[in-house]
């Protein structure tokens, strides 16, 4: 079970010096505090988590994620679990990672994780289209039409408000 693997990465993790973190923080009080911990489990869950995450996510649910993060983890760090904002803060996370599932494969070494693959039966990558070499079933052609029309607006601007500088 879950409590099982925990304890077995921090092992493994532990061995390897994964999660060791030594911070200034910020406490709810107001003052600062030096935090000393080590969670070398939770920190290898997590690469895993962000390995899958960047298969299965879109750019703008990336980008929500990261903005709401440091909100969850102060939620969390100032012990606000039992809150209607957590609740929601949780039910978006449930609906985010509906589709995160996969495998990875990491590497331990002298405190360093390196992802040497990583599979998910729910990837948004797909190499036919991601293909910058031609040949492949993305028109390259495409790109260039797209990148005018998104520079469109700044063109404009110019023109009406040039710069001195």
């Amino acid at each position: 079970g879950p409590l099982e693997m925990v304890t077995r990465l921090n092992e493994i993790g532990g061995r390897n010096g994964i999660g060791r973190i030594d911070i200034v923080e910020n406490r709810f009080v107001g003052m600062k505090s030096r935090g000393l911990y080590e969670a070398p489990g939770m920190t290898i869950l997590y690469e895993a988590l962000q390995a899958v995450e960047q298969l299965t996510m879109d750019r703008d649910l990336v980008h929500l994620r990261d903005r709401l993060a440091p909100e969850v983890a102060e939620m969390v760090y100032y012990g606000f679990w039992y809150t209607p904002k957590m609740d929601c803060l949780l039910a978006l996370i449930r609906e985010a990672h509906k589709y995160t599932t996969g495998a990875v494969t990491l590497g331990l070494y002298k405190g360093n994780m390196l992802v040497s693959g990583r599979t998910s039966p729910q990837s948004l990558y797909d190499a036919e289209v991601a293909s910058m070499e031609g040949g492949g079933s993305y028109n390259q052609s495409h790109a260039e039409g797209f990148l005018r029309l998104q520079g469109l607006p700044g063109l404009v601007q110019a023109r009406v408000r040039p710069r001195d500088y």
